[in-house]
């Protein structure tokens, strides 16, 4: 049977250094953009600005235009704001504008995340963003005027699955990053209404819901893909993976495990070649490839492998080419064939547990304990750094177990690191 995959770029008319959604241009983690430092002097690349008012949470940047969104809890509220790169005064960058999200995700047990942990999303003259209790916002990029809010638990039934802490049906907060494709934005609600819903992106009207798949959502965010000629969004849960056409919601295939996951399901699917790879750590947890494939009308999956080789928990990891890289429980940071699920190199020693980006050739590690930031080259052979630096001042206010769990973001000749209400911004271009 014939088959064919491509993602489908993101539908903004953006410069190849843009980072206008979770993940990157493509949601892969890999940035477009060339001409970056392939070393690092002894100190690092130079700082250029912090900014110490992001709040609290885990929500990476989206930056498009010289202009940056993110959100963060200050206070007992969430926001949403953007800042102008272009505006650099005195290690200073300044804010444009902030609009409240909702009240501040938290709980009284709570030790280990507050605030909201979702990628704001870009696309054309609106950004739209997650609050850590299912607030839905669509901002205009330029006003920071809310154009329509939808509150996910109310408005749509959502449901985030509980495992690993939280309250009922809130568990540790909304977390998955819109996705805009044409004029859906499809987000993930989770729960009994439907896991996926697709929204009319200018008014927040719902267009669909996968009324046949009702997992509760977990912390993963929607992929989109096409397979065989059929556009569908691809949504990781505990239960399993399954695709959902993207013109009406209905269930193209749905690849159940024989036990769910056990822990928190962090990491979206990566996608390439009519497989599906997927990692989780602890409970149950594994590296997995599956394949997808068209037979006749309807679609089959079947389990290429399943391992232990590559279990990544709070991090991420990134496809390129043939190799999966990343951190994983026990194996360190790793190399991982991505067809076989052989691991092809493993460094146990040299740096902690972490998550990454890449870009121009170049893994940019930063690891989640003390905010060690490593450039490492992106190659099968085997581990080979290229320098390091470790963030001048970590967050006053993250709570006592949190780490440092934002990836870090490549964009624009620049490094961003995040750890809660601080955004360290470092120049890594090369100077003409």
């Amino acid at each position: 049977m014939l088959m064919r995959i491509a993602f489908l770029m993101f539908p903004l008319a953006a410069i190849a250094a843009d980072w206008p959604q979770y993940r990157g241009p493509n949601r892969d983690d890999v940035s477009l953009e060339k001409g970056l430092l392939q070393s690092w002097p002894a100190a690092g690349p130079g700082l250029l600005w912090t900014f110490t008012e992001a709040g609290v949470g885990y929500s990476g940047p989206a930056i498009v235009d010289e202009r940056l969104f993110l959100t963060g809890g200050r206070g007992d509220k969430e926001f949403l704001f953007a800042l102008d790169l272009k505006s650099i005064r005195d290690g200073t960058v300044r804010e444009l504008w902030a609009v409240e999200i909702g009240p501040l995700f938290e709980f009284k047990s709570n030790k280990w995340s507050a605030g909201p942990s979702a990628t704001p999303t870009v696309d054309g003259n609106l950004v739209f963003a997650v609050g850590g209790n299912g607030d839905l916002v669509c901002v205009d990029i330029t006003t920071g005027k809310a154009a329509w809010r939808v509150h996910m638990p109310k408005d749509l039934g959502g449901q985030v699955n509980p495992i690993g802490g939280g309250p009922k049906d809130l568990g540790w907060g909304f977390t998955a990053s819109p996705l805009v494709d044409g004029d859906q934005l499809v987000c993930l609600p989770g729960g009994s209404k439907g896991t996926l819903a697709a929204l009319d992106k200018k008014t927040g009207k719902v267009l669909w819901r996968s009324t046949e798949l009702k997992d509760q959502a977990a912390y993963t965010s929607p992929m989109v893909a096409e397979i065989d000629g059929i556009k569908q969004y691809v949504v990781f849960t505990n239960p399993g993976l399954a695709g959902v056409s993207a013109k009406d919601g209905k269930v193209l295939w749905n690849h159940r495990r024989k036990q769910a996951y056990g822990t928190e399901v962090i990491n979206s699917p990566i996608i390439k070649d009519g497989m599906i790879y997927t990692t989780v750590a602890a409970g149950n947890g594994c590296s997995e490839l599956i394949k997808v494939e068209k037979d006749n009308d309807t679609f089959k999956t079947s389990v290429v492998y399943s391992n232990r080789n590559l279990m990544n928990h709070h991090g991420n990891v990134l496809l390129l080419g043939d190799n999966i890289f990343g951190n994983g429980q026990g194996a360190g940071w790793a190399c991982q064939n991505f067809k076989t699920g052989a691991i092809v190199w493993a460094e146990r020693a040299r740096l902690q547990s972490g998550a990454v980006t890449c870009a121009d050739g170049r893994l940019y590690c930063l690891t989640e304990g003390d905010g060690t930031a490593a450039l490492v080259e992106a190659s099968e052979k085997a581990w080979k750094e290229h320098g390091r630096f470790k963030i001048p001042t970590r967050s006053k206010l993250k709570q006592p177990q949190g780490q440092i769990w934002t990836p870090p973001v490549v964009s624009t000749g620049r490094l961003f690191l995040r750890d809660q209400e601080l955004l360290y911004c470092y120049d890594v271009s090369v100077k003409k």
